[in-house]
């Protein structure tokens, strides 16, 4: 006789990988996917291998598939209005804004915390227009993982920058 995973068990299997990887991202930190390299992208993809058949079980169905991937949204969904109405869970899930330099002087305890090395925050500087730390009045590690910086200069008050990833170009077809 087989046993079949049931559509309950996927529900509470989803239920507990969602729980596990919000609580695992929470603590070992997370970046913007924008922001993702080649490492942490294998990461992600071995991890999505590894916790679907925690989540599935024995049930290899269409159904199952499907049931598992609709708790996930619907996890997902619940815990941004929790984190909308209720502070706590805004708190307890998302980061805080960083001082990583403040009137040119690097926060090296902040930036070792954050494992940002020096050579990452000098190229922060350039994308931001400016040559050196000494020019930057603040740069802030933003909760989505981007460093914005403020300058010195008056003509330069505030830039941030962001990679983009999938820039499409058009072509004239004639």
């Amino acid at each position: 006789m087989e046993s079949h995973t049931t559509y309950l068990e996927v529900i509470l299997r989803s239920v507990a990988v969602y729980a596990f990887m919000i609580i695992a991202l929470r603590l070992l930190g997370k970046k913007e996917l924008s922001q993702l390299n080649t490492a942490d992208v294998i990461l992600i993809l071995l991890i999505s291998n590894s916790v679907q058949n925690a989540m599935v079980g024995d049930n290899i169905s269409l159904e199952g598939g499907l049931l598992a991937a609709l708790i996930l949204f619907l996890l997902n969904y619940l815990l941004k209005v929790l984190q909308f109405k209720f502070k706590i869970f805004n708190n307890l899930l998302d980061d805080k804004p960083e001082i990583l330099i403040h009137h040119g002087k690097p926060d090296y305890k902040v930036l070792s915390k954050l494992n940002i090395t020096h050579e990452e925050l000098l190229e922060a500087v350039r994308e931001h227009g400016l040559e050196h730390i000494a020019d930057v009045k603040l740069a802030l590690m933003e909760m989505d993982g981007n460093i914005s910086i403020i300058s010195g200069d008056d003509a330069l008050r505030q830039t941030h920058y962001k990679r983009r990833k999938n820039c499409k170009s058009l072509i004239k077809m004639s």
